[in-house]
């Protein structure tokens, strides 16, 4: 048994876990089912790699950008470390109760979409374990230890995989003009919210991207430089209001003349990183989308007919770029107003700190798939009323997850993670003496 587990550890670690080896491997197994030459399945295995790496590194530059203005949004709010246990902690004690439970997913996910209307597979690497690690933690708060835990979070793990994206598939379909693809990330319900209330009350004639802008402004047409802009603002306000969180020690040690300059030079270069990630990270999703698409056509003919792959959110950045600017504005606004009201009034009874990367990734895409549905109109509101929901269920997930890993879910959460881990708990509640 020790064996076995550290094989799923090894296969974990290597592959799922690596989503360019991952992709890689797809790749070369769909060309493959194609009887496509040696060169055109080593070329396709290699292009495919190379842009899933581009694009993981993109994200890690955007992820690594926006991570002080949220440390800075937690020193504000005073927020705390609780007795909960964090991603870390938790990995350390269930981790291979995660890994199991996500190797039988998977499996079950394979057996779903070749067997059920469900036809898409998952493609998200670190999805693949961070879906598992939130349901197995909703199964330890709902009581539930040895073997029901990992069937529990198997279960949960493999029926996400497979009918989130398949629901999500229109609203993609819509947004990118082909069904080739569609998404499996946790902006799921946040981004069903945003295209429903889109589909209601906005216009598909009147585009985000058919913005009108004097040519004197032409420059914020390309979301590299409008996205930088916004956080050199960002870290600029947050720099004034907590330089500590922003520059560290030294800001206590300089001038008011000095903070002021390395303020806005902080500002500039984080500016300047966020703009490169972005073109990094679009760059990978060209090339990710020219390979994988073709490759996967031989998986969806032989192995499971009729099947469409489920990738990452930022594939959907590309198609409309200002509606994810747009959209994680406007989140920011809303979700932080409401943060400082929840807080005021403890409505969750745990301080709540601004989302900014659920901001950006999930409610970018919500903005995204609310642009497909109601154009610039219901792009806006759509990601409001999304955001809404995001503060609600982040503030929710808190509570539910109070014994294990609270912290990881104030960060993380406001989304898919939140909503249906919430759910699963419940579940798990009634079978708690099973174990």
């Amino acid at each position: 048994m020790n064996g076995f587990i550290e094989l799923i550890n090894i296969i974990t670690t290597n592959i799922l876990r690596n989503p360019p080896v991952l992709l890689g491997l797809i790749a070369a197994l769909g060309l493959a089912l194609q009887k496509k030459s040696l060169a055109e399945i080593v070329k396709g295995t290699f292009l495919t790699a190379f842009g899933m790496f581009i694009l993981t590194a993109g994200v890690n530059l955007l992820a690594g950008t926006i991570a002080p203005i949220n440390s800075a949004f937690q020193n504000l709010a005073g927020a705390v470390t609780g007795t909960g246990l964090d991603d870390v902690s938790f990995t350390a004690t269930y981790g291979g109760q995660v890994g199991l439970a996500m190797f039988f997913g998977l499996i079950l996910h394979l057996i779903i979409a070749r067997f059920t209307p469900f036809k898409v597979i998952f493609l998200t690497g670190h999805m693949i374990w961070w879906f598992p690690f939130i349901f197995v933690a909703a199964g330890v708060e709902g009581g539930l230890t040895g073997v029901p835990l990992i069937v529990f979070g198997s279960i949960c793990s493999a029926l996400y995989w497979s009918i989130m994206p398949w629901i999500l598939r229109k609203y993609v379909f819509d947004v990118t003009g082909d069904k080739s693809f569609t998404i499996g990330h946790p902006t799921g319900f946040l981004s069903l919210i945003s295209g429903f209330v889109a589909s209601k009350v906005g216009n598909k004639k009147k585009s985000t991207e058919d913005l009108k802008l004097s040519p004197k402004l032409s420059f914020f047409r390309e979301i590299s430089i409008t996205g930088g802009i916004v956080i050199i603002i960002m870290f600029i306000v947050v720099g004034i209001i907590a330089p500590d969180s922003i520059l560290g020690e030294e800001a206590a040690a300089v001038g008011m003349g000095q903070l002021i300059f390395d303020i806005i030079i902080n500002a500039i270069t984080q500016g300047i990183t966020f703009g490169a990630g972005l073109v990094i990270m679009l760059q990978g999703v060209r090339m990710l989308i020219a390979q994988i698409v073709p490759a996967f056509k031989g998986i969806s003919e032989k192995l499971v007919p009729d099947a469409i792959p489920a990738f990452d959110c930022p594939i959907l950045f590309n198609y409309k770029p200002n509606a994810v600017l747009i959209g994680f504005i406007v989140a920011m606004i809303t979700s932080t107003i409401l943060v400082l009201i929840s807080n005021a009034l403890n409505l969750f009874g745990v301080v709540l700190i601004p989302l900014v990367i659920t901001s950006f990734f999930e409610i970018g895409a919500a903005a995204v798939i609310g642009e497909g549905q109601g154009g610039l109109k219901g792009s806006v509101i759509g990601t409001i009323v999304a955001s809404v929901a995001m503060v609600a269920v982040v503030g929710i997930s808190a509570i539910v997850y109070s014994g294990t890993i609270q912290n990881w879910m104030l960060i993380f959460g406001g989304n898919d993670f939140s909503l249906f881990g919430s759910i699963a708990k419940l579940i798990a509640g009634l079978f708690g003496g099973l174990s």
